[in-house]
């Protein structure tokens, strides 16, 4: 975990500020997406930042607790839709083609053996984690070499000049996963994280609660001795896929890269993150509101404003790649939008 994340230099907030009131609006005008640009100046240090080749990265991973009812979909779906991304059939796959944004799927644990792909790293943790109703998802040492490998694939992407990132997810039952990370690191009860994931009817809804309050029940002594340590946390309840998120995140903001957060399973992995290296969220814009119901309070707790709430549960990191031509917009009009000098436009009357 040797992260180094400091907080923002605000060494250009008062150039950055003074720019965005000089253009030819009133002040506050454009609302967010001056906050958007002032922040994004702020991460890349300049007045004129830009948005380079822009990455999805979905990590998908399998967990052993799908087999135990708490999602309506088998486990072999998550393999089924990585050959979907990598097909170009998904959401995520027609909005990322939309908006000009590159596609990598990584495979951190899939029950599945892939043909390689050109848009898919193989960089499997295991075929599942473990069911955490029996024993913890996976060792330290695993949530560790999952944190590297994450880490790892984010720096490659930077080192080809990508300077903003969207983290997307597959696995079923990775709602679970989140519910239990969300409900310990935030210090929640379970029944408040707790979701339908995939569309649970309500006693499946019912059905899900239990398991994962038995779940929680059943390791918190290990928990409780090792202090509530995050990785411990994480370990014990995460997926594969979101440790890797948890890497490619903490290294992402490192590298002084924007991040463009999803939905509930990116936002607990962003969580985990934080409890680490709390500055990363300086570098986050949260893209929407999810109608996971445990997800608006994790927005809560991390004090977080959404840009967008249209009620969407899918994952995969849609709701970010929806919400990343607003983030275009803000770097644009701070670029190229003109000032009252510029185009001879009188300012305010004082009167």
């Amino acid at each position: 975990m040797k992260f180094n994340i400091p907080p923002l230099d605000q060494a250009l907030k008062a150039d950055l500020t003074s720019k965005i009131n000089h253009k030819t609006k009133p002040l506050g005008s454009l609302g967010q997406l001056e906050c958007m640009a002032l922040q994004i100046g702020l991460i890349q240090q300049t007045l004129s930042p830009q948005l380079n080749k822009p990455s999805i990265l979905v990590f998908a991973g399998d967990h052993g607790i799908a087999n135990a009812g708490v999602s309506p979909y088998p486990q072999a779906v998550t393999a089924q839709m990585v050959l979907n991304f990598l097909q170009g059939g998904a959401a995520i796959s027609v909005f990322a083609k939309q908006n000009n944004m590159s596609l990598l799927v990584i495979d951190s644990g899939v029950n599945f053996e892939f043909e390689p792909h050109s848009h898919l790293v193989n960089a499997k943790l295991g075929l599942a984690t473990q069911s955490f109703l029996d024993k913890p998802a996976m060792t330290l040492e695993t949530c560790a070499l999952g944190i590297q490998r994450g880490a790892d694939i984010v720096q490659s992407q930077i080192d080809s000049g990508t300077n903003i990132f969207v983290f997307g997810e597959m696995g079923i039952g990775n709602t679970s996963s989140a519910s239990c990370l969300m409900s310990l690191l935030c210090d929640l009860s379970i029944e408040l994280c707790v979701g339908r994931g995939t569309g649970l009817d309500d006693e499946g809804l019912a059905r899900k609660t239990k398991l994962l309050s038995a779940a929680l029940q059943k390791h918190s002594h290990n928990i409780e001795a090792n202090n509530n340590e995050p990785m411990q946390i994480l370990a014990t309840f995460g997926g594969f896929e979101i440790v890797m998120m948890v890497g490619a995140m903490l290294r992402a903001a490192e590298k002084r890269c924007v991040l463009l957060v999803d939905g509930f399973i990116s936002t607990a992995a962003l969580i985990v993150a934080a409890k680490v290296q709390p500055s990363i969220l300086q570098y986050c814009i949260f893209s929407h509101s999810s109608d996971e119901a445990g997800h608006q309070r994790m927005l809560k707790y991390l004090d977080a404003q959404p840009l967008l709430n249209l009620g969407l549960r899918l994952g995969e990191g849609t709701g970010a790649a929806l919400a990343y031509p607003l983030i275009k917009a803000a770097v644009n009009f701070l670029n190229e939008m003109a000032s009252f000098e510029s185009a001879n436009v009188s300012t305010k009357s004082s009167l």
